[in-house]
């Protein structure tokens, strides 16, 4: 038997990355899973390759209400129920606070914040009317400490946690359970752009690579960068009975990052 037997779990950011990770993980820990992510034809394919059974993709943008009420509307109609949410769906821009448009400081607001919040939202009321679950959020190392150069990043995180606490506190009488990852550096085309541009000089990319792992090999105690397999691992045990007496807590898996202090 699988941990997640009978759940039926809404994973957004689902078509690649950390999001995909976790698709794939509770599907093959039992879940049937409602794949949310504006990459369609990614997110498809991932459905597909799942199988009608297990999974389901929608396409949404976390910060578009309209959309999150249609992917309620379509895990209800595929599966009955919902009885988990992990708000996986994030984007990350570099700049100084005093470069910064306004304009992409709200596109990362949107997405981080506001998605998070409306995810809650939609699908908290679905969870308490299944008999209780599970919601995950994805925060991030830079949601507990500074980091310079992520300053609409690190905002919209520290945001995240404090969603999670309000959440745990409100939603607890329902039977939800509500957590958030708070991961460091890892491996996916969010932190490693390069990876989502296969025609790029094979050299160069390489060079790139060498650099970013020489980066984390000296940055995290651990010595190396995340891999989104092990932030999926860490969502699961959130999602799962394991953690049955956990809940309004950010857990941090950076290879130690936070632990020391960071030359940036």
């Amino acid at each position: 038997m699988g941990k997640l037997d009978g759940r039926v779990i809404v994973i957004t950011g689902a078509a690649r990355g950390q999001g995909e990770q976790e698709a794939r993980l509770f599907a093959a820990e039992g879940a049937r899973v409602v794949l949310g992510d504006v990459l369609e034809e990614e997110g498809a394919a991932l459905a597909a390759e799942l199988g009608p059974e297990r999974a389901r993709f929608v396409r949404l943008d976390v910060a578009v209400e309209e959309d999150w009420a249609a992917l309620v509307a379509a895990a209800a109609e595929a599966f009955g129920k919902i009885d988990g949410l992990v708000n996986n769906a994030g984007i990350l821009r570099f700049n100084a606070l005093v470069d910064t448009p306004l304009a992409e400081f709200r596109q990362v607001l949107d997405v981080n914040q506001t998605g998070c919040f409306l995810g809650i939202r939609a699908v908290a009321p679905e969870i308490a009317a299944a008999g209780g679950g599970t919601i995950v959020n994805t925060a991030s190392y830079a949601g507990l400490t500074g980091m310079a150069f992520v300053g609409a990043y690190a905002a919209t995180k520290h945001a995240v946690v404090g969603l999670t606490r309000v959440a745990a506190l409100e939603l607890a009488s329902q039977g939800i359970r509500v957590n958030a990852v708070c991961p460091g550096a890892v491996d996916t085309p969010m932190t490693n752009p390069a990876a989502l541009n296969p025609s790029a000089d094979p050299a160069a990319s390489a060079e790139a690579a060498r650099a970013v792992d020489e980066l984390y090999r000296k940055l995290v105690p651990l010595g190396r960068i995340g891999r989104p397999e092990e932030v999926a691992r860490l969502a699961l045990f959130l999602t799962g009975e394991d953690s049955s007496y956990v809940t309004g807590q950010p857990f941090v898996i950076d290879g130690g990052w936070l632990a020391g202090v960071s030359p940036f």
